[in-house]
């Protein structure tokens, strides 16, 4: 669908059912973490299919295991926060680690560099499954003023 169409129903939605609270058409963080893992196929012709305005007519596979992504944060987030602290762990995680706010320092060490660091994603048959292996991947990961939430998932079982 083209997308200034979605725009425009998107406003006429939070007009008429003021119940809306957020209707989201792009694809932010940490929904992208989770989505684009599952995507089986090669994305290429997906995006191509897009701007072609026939992605309907294309074949989209996908993993069926579930995906949960665990974000990671600097201490203080979302207020202030310090930066270039470094992250340790890193090479112990057998996952996906989707950085955030990192950098490399001058000695090319991963650091802080933004509120939200970085996120672990991990598969599993269900959602406790995949959130206690994405839990024990950020486990080995740390940093000063690392925090993260211990409930992702959990409101949806």
């Amino acid at each position: 669908r083209d997308l200034h169409e979605i725009a425009r129903r998107q406003r006429q939605m939070c007009i008429r059912d003021r119940m809306v609270i957020e209707y989201n058409v792009r694809m932010g963080d940490p929904e992208t973490e989770v989505v684009m893992p599952r995507i089986a196929s090669d994305l290429l012709p997906a995006l191509v299919a897009v701007a072609n305005g026939n992605l309907g007519d294309t074949v989209i596979e996908h993993d069926p295991r579930t995906a949960v992504a665990v974000m990671a944060v600097s201490g203080g987030y979302p207020g202030s926060y310090a930066k270039g602290k470094v992250i340790e762990g890193l090479d112990k995680v057998d996952g996906i680690v989707f950085h955030a706010g990192t950098a490399l320092d001058d000695k090319g060490r991963v650091v802080t560099s933004g509120g939200r660091v970085l996120a672990t994603v991990a598969f599993g048959d269900d959602i406790p499954d995949a959130a206690a292996k994405s839990y024990e991947m950020l486990d080995k990961i740390t940093f000063e003023g690392k925090y993260n939430r211990r409930d992702i998932g959990r409101d949806l079982v």
